[in-house]
């Protein structure tokens, strides 16, 4: 008798850089991709997938430097693709300088990337590519989290933005395709929810309605199994007062705002071309900030064309006064094909360099301040497993922190005698921090 032998799997190596946007459209890959085993080791990987993010220099650096080295330490008989952002933005010119690559592809062709590796071909596709229901999805990272995305593309005009340009208009999911992917996660275990975009509060404008936040909280709010959610990227001309109201009588959205300002000073914001002033935008801010257990988190660039010392210093004392909980600045660069790139009213790079460093020294003791402001509180959590730290403690975030971007906090106490599920939500009190991380014991399961 003559046995069979079974086939070997080919092992998958994937990296996603950038932002959780992108991890959305990774995990489509994945999913497209199921015949792979995943594996950490990229240097036996059969094939390595880099989806690339193109928004600013820093960004590119990191995906150009990824994928380099991930060729010089990949085995031979490997396939190499680089998808994403910045092989979407720069297609030309990367193929013709980067020959270790063996297959391009952009933002377009996610849910085709299985033919792309079978045939070993590149594909640049005129459209998006818009996450929908249908895609089956390899969540990563989490057994009861997951990233949705809301839409794809952006209809404002940021003077140092060059997104639109590569990702089209706003182009919106149906409100039915976001329920019916929810449903599905929720049927796999998922019960924590974090909606992502562009520019989400612009969320279903493209289809006539102004909204469709809100009749996303809604329609969420109905999917039996939903335990948390919350919404990221809102922007300030599109974000309302009713909005903040509806986000905080929500049962099932928590109190989380995440609004990147990118400047506060009425100069800076025309220049910006961010589309509300500096008034109307401090009123938002303490809107959010008066509602019950807020978060309220936000990015900054530092060293746009235009920024005088006044302008700059405007915004440190905003930021020291504010009292954000989490906040990130980034060193401004031009963007070829934005307005910005093309003012003459630049600043040297030493300058903006130097901008951003005292703009994160600020940031790094607002965040901290934040912190430790719920020692001796108590709070709901998920608890995910083991820390990277030490086996003898537990990583936990918050119910209301976003996954990967917000902090960890460390359990090393459970006055609970009930063996820990992990992904479920636990009360705990939170006893102290060391560095960046918080301390906590369990009192009981939620």
């Amino acid at each position: 008798m003559k046995f069979s032998e079974k086939k070997p799997t080919k092992k998958l190596h994937m990296v996603s850089l950038g932002c959780t946007k992108n991890l959305v459209d990774s995990e489509v890959m994945l999913g497209r991709l199921r015949d792979y085993e995943i594996t950490d080791d990229a240097q036996n990987a059969d094939l390595i997938i880099v989806n690339t993010c193109g928004f600013i220099d820093s960004a590119k650096e990191e995906s150009l430097n990824t994928i380099l080295n991930l060729h010089e330490d990949r085995k031979k008989e490997s396939v190499l693709v680089m998808a994403g952002c910045l092989s979407q933005r720069y297609q030309g010119e990367l193929q013709k300088e980067l020959p270790e690559i063996d297959i391009f592809t952009g933002v377009g062709d996610y849910d085709k990337i299985d033919k792309l590796v079978n045939e070993k071909r590149s594909s640049f596709s005129n459209e998006v590519f818009l996450a929908s229901d249908e895609d089956e999805r390899v969540i990563t990272g989490s057994s009861f989290h997951a990233f949705v995305k809301l839409s794809e593309g952006c209809n404002q005009t940021c003077s140092f933005c060059a997104i639109p340009s590569f990702k089209g208009k706003l182009h919106s999911r149906t409100l039915e395709s976001l329920v019916k992917e929810v449903t599905n996660l929720v049927k796999k275990g998922f019960k924590d929810f974090s909606f992502v975009s562009q520019d989400s509060s612009s969320y279903l404008r493209d289809l006539g309605f102004n909204d469709g936040l809100e009749q996303l909280i809604d329609a969420v709010e109905k999917i039996d199994g939903v335990k948390t959610a919350r919404i990221l990227y809102l922007y300030p001309s599109t974000t309302t007062f009713n909005l903040i109201d509806k986000i905080a009588s929500s049962k099932v959205f928590v109190n989380y705002f995440d609004m990147p300002l990118q400047h506060i000073s009425q100069n800076m914001l025309k220049i910006m071309k961010r589309g509300k002033g500096a008034e109307k935008l401090r009123e938002l801010m303490e809107y959010m900030k008066s509602k019950p257990n807020s978060f309220v988190r936000t990015t900054f660039i530092a060293g746009h064309p235009g920024e005088s010392e006044e302008d700059f210093e405007e915004l440190c004392e905003f930021v020291e006064n504010f009292g954000f909980d989490r906040s990130n600045v980034f060193s401004y660069s031009d963007e070829e094909g934005t307005s910005a790139e093309t003012r003459d009213d630049k600043i040297e790079q030493e300058l903006i360099d130097e901008r951003a460093e005292i703009l994160g020294e600020i940031i790094s003791n607002t965040t901290l301040k934040s912190l430790k402001n719920d020692i001796g509180k108590t709070f709901e959590v998920y608890i995910s497993g083991e820390s990277d730290e030490h086996e003898y403690l537990l990583s936990a975030r918050k119910t209301i922190w976003a996954p990967e971007i917000d902090g960890e906090i460390y359990i090393n106490d459970n006055e609970n005698e009930e063996k820990i599920v992990f992904g479920d939500i636990y009360e705990v009190l939170i006893t102290d921090i060391a560095g960046d991380k918080l301390l906590a014991k369990i009192i009981k399961k939620v």
